[in-house]
């Protein structure tokens, strides 16, 4: 029978997500994983699908009953194990094939899981795909294999390894600069899939390092999420070992957080700020971040003559402008970076090795590489608000709000240029709720741009 989706599994157009138990199953994990398999079949023609998981407890259960789910429909199978979601993105780009299911609640809380789901290019489904998948889903049987005919499954215990020769061989990198200098640095892995990796890579570029949460074992001694709330046993791992520089991978090793030489967490939108510098440094082109982003990324990218395009927020959202602008750089503000010649995905490891290049091509500390941008303050707030009065929302917000640029390509974006201020209001794609983002120099004028839009959101509703 098609799938009758729980209410409260969170769908999106990445995949599916909700709480171990209620509602996600193995019986769930699997039907998802026969359909998805079924409809991959229809979309790219006949080939192996790629599997891989973070660190999470029930991950092992999850990513057996995903792999049986695919077997049932004649689907083969290349099994990663415990790898970086990255790593997975790249190993069904660079084989043949039709598809990628990353067992991984990201962020979440240990309690969370999830399914990421990768199209054929080593891009996550875009909103077209996705939509028609969520309408086979529940519209129509997976087409069930016979004996004979039954998926097959492979490990592939070596999709990171190629992932780090492929970033060590990037024309971004000078691997034996790096290695001559030898940074020191604090990482935190979370216990996450990220553990092992960033060892290899920190280790490859000869870097002296200690870390923290490097056990795949998925028991977060922490909020997985890296934002600088979370990371102040990283800064007192950094001042403990006098280190250059802290890095902070979440679960699944898609985004990075930084913390500076003296502790203090920098935030997540320097990280694609210094990793493009990193990148414009070597290779000018146009560069891409969503809309939701600091302008820090704009102040980069102009640094370096390079244009600047915004997406709608989303991680697909962004490869695919990518993609369309021919853009060399791109990401997001949560600490994810895309590089175009590498894959059109977030990697932590990736982006650790741009940012861990810009120190040694700037030969800065990393509060120095900071200091040589504006510094910006962002206030993010949800409010509760029903969808049906978006339109008539953001016609008042216009109204009231004048002498802006305004964008409508992801709810409503209002910047200021001779202010260096900017207002993002977006509805949320999973909750009933509104995000209201401001950045402004002063943290007083993002905070009454949140504030303002707040009361007229609740005039107008």
């Amino acid at each position: 029978m098609p799938i009758d989706l729980p209410e409260n599994l969170m769908v999106s157009v990445s995949g599916v997500r909700g709480r171990v138990a209620d509602p996600l199953t193995p019986e769930l994990m699997a039907g998802i994983a026969a359909s998805f398999g079924t409809f991959m079949l229809g979309e790219r023609g006949d080939g192996p699908i790629c599997v891989a998981r973070d660190s999470r407890t029930s991950g092992p259960m999850f990513s057996r009953a995903v792999i049986a789910g695919l077997q049932s429909v004649g689907v083969d199978v290349f099994d990663l194990g415990v790898v970086p979601t990255p790593t997975l993105l790249l190993a069904v780009e660079d084989s043949e094939a039709i598809g990628g299911m990353c067992v991984t609640a990201s962020h979440n809380p240990a309690q969370w899981n999830a399914l990421k789901l990768v199209d054929s290019e080593g891009i996550f489904l875009d909103a077209d795909l996705s939509g028609r998948f969520r309408v086979a889903l529940t519209s129509r049987e997976p087409k069930r294999a016979a004996w004979d005919a039954l998926g097959e499954v492979t490990t592939d215990a070596d999709a990171w390894a190629r992932h780090l020769e492929e970033i060590v061989a990037l024309p971004h990198l000078d691997v034996p600069a790096l290695q001559a200098r030898k940074l020191k640095v604090a990482v935190d892995c979370v216990r996450g899939a990220g553990g092992p990796a960033m060892q290899d890579l920190l280790e490859r570029l000869g870097c002296e390092f200690e870390g923290i949460g490097m056990e795949p074992d998925g028991r977060f001694p922490r909020d997985p999420e890296p934002t600088a709330a979370n990371l102040a046993d990283l800064g007192a791992l950094v001042r403990d070992i006098g280190a250059d520089i802290g890095l902070a991978v979440d679960p699944d090793a898609d985004r990075l957080s930084l913390v500076d030489e003296t502790g203090t967490a920098m935030g997540e939108d320097l990280t694609l700020a210094l990793a493009s510098a990193a990148v414009l440094r070597r290779s000018p082109g146009p560069v891409v971040t969503n809309l939701s982003t600091s302008q820090v990324v704009e102040d980069v990218a102009r640094a370096f003559h390079a244009p600047i395009f915004r997406s709608p927020v989303g991680e697909v959202n962004v490869a695919r402008r990518m993609q369309a602008e021919d853009a060399v750089v791109g990401g997001e503000g949560n600490g994810g970076v895309i590089l175009s010649a590498l894959h059109h995905t977030r990697d932590a490891p990736l982006a650790a090795a741009l940012v861990l290049q810009h120190l040694v091509d700037e030969n800065v500390t990393a509060s120095e590489a900071a200091a040589r941008w504006p510094n910006y303050e962002i206030v993010k707030v949800k409010v509760d608000f029903p969808r049906e009065a978006l339109a008539s929302a953001y016609e008042a917000l216009e109204a009231d709000l004048s002498g802006s640029t305004v964008d409508r390509a992801d709810g409503l974006r209002l910047a200021w240029e001779d202010r260096s201020a900017w207002l993002h209001v977006r509805p949320s794609g999973t909750e009933p709720i509104v995000r209201l983002i401001a950045e402004a120099r002063e943290r007083s004028v993002a905070q009454e741009l949140v504030d303002r839009a707040a009361q007229l959101l609740d005039g107008v509703a």
